[in-house]
């Protein structure tokens, strides 16, 4: 049986399938994609709490920092309803922004995506700076973007925001990148 490896980003590799490894029973051994590496923070850290209300909904955001940057690698979230399928939800989501940041991904790029973003719980808040959240995780990026990006990035992410709706903006594509030589079946 001949295994060919097909890659799906052409600007990574070559535009000539590359053979892909065999193990002893014959089977595609897939290669290595990443170099990145998971920068954990100490088991010691500062953290900054930060009581927060949305509407009726209460809760916390501990943000955990880096030691030699001041800047976040963890974010907790709790709401004040334990055990609520929101504060699991809130909770999933705040560990895999916590694995992004201690990735690499810098906290601009999650304020950028997820700053404005509109859906229940929503409402009045009790903080001067963001009197009105569209929902909790338009609070939480709000509060980190007011409390760890410089003036100059929150501009920045401000003028990126085509809309206060946070559409998503469809641009046609130039007639240029529809030519379809050299892909595969599946249009990659």
């Amino acid at each position: 049986m001949n295994h060919e490896y097909s890659p799906l980003y052409p600007d990574v590799s070559q535009t000539t399938p590359q053979p892909m490894p065999q193990s002893g029973q014959g089977m595609p051994v897939p290669a290595p994609q990443s170099t990145a590496r998971r920068h954990r923070l100490n088991e010691e850290r500062k953290a900054i709490t930060h009581k927060f209300q949305v509407g009726k909904h209460e809760g916390y955001i501990t943000v955990g920092l880096y030691d030699d940057t001041r800047q976040p690698g963890e974010i907790f979230i709790t709401m004040s309803k334990e055990g609520s399928m929101m504060s699991g939800l809130v909770d999933a989501f705040a560990t895999s922004i916590s694995i992004g940041l201690q990735y690499g991904v810098p906290l601009k790029i999650f304020v950028n995506k997820f700053s404005n973003m509109r859906f229940e719980p929503s409402g009045v808040t009790e903080n001067p700076n963001i009197p009105e959240a569209k929902s909790i995780v338009d609070y939480v990026f709000r509060w980190l973007s007011l409390k760890f990006l410089t003036p100059e990035e929150r501009q920045s992410i401000a003028r990126n925001d085509v809309s206060s709706s946070n559409l998503p903006t469809f641009v046609e594509t130039p007639p240029s990148l529809l030519d379809n030589t050299n892909r595969n079946e599946y249009g990659v």
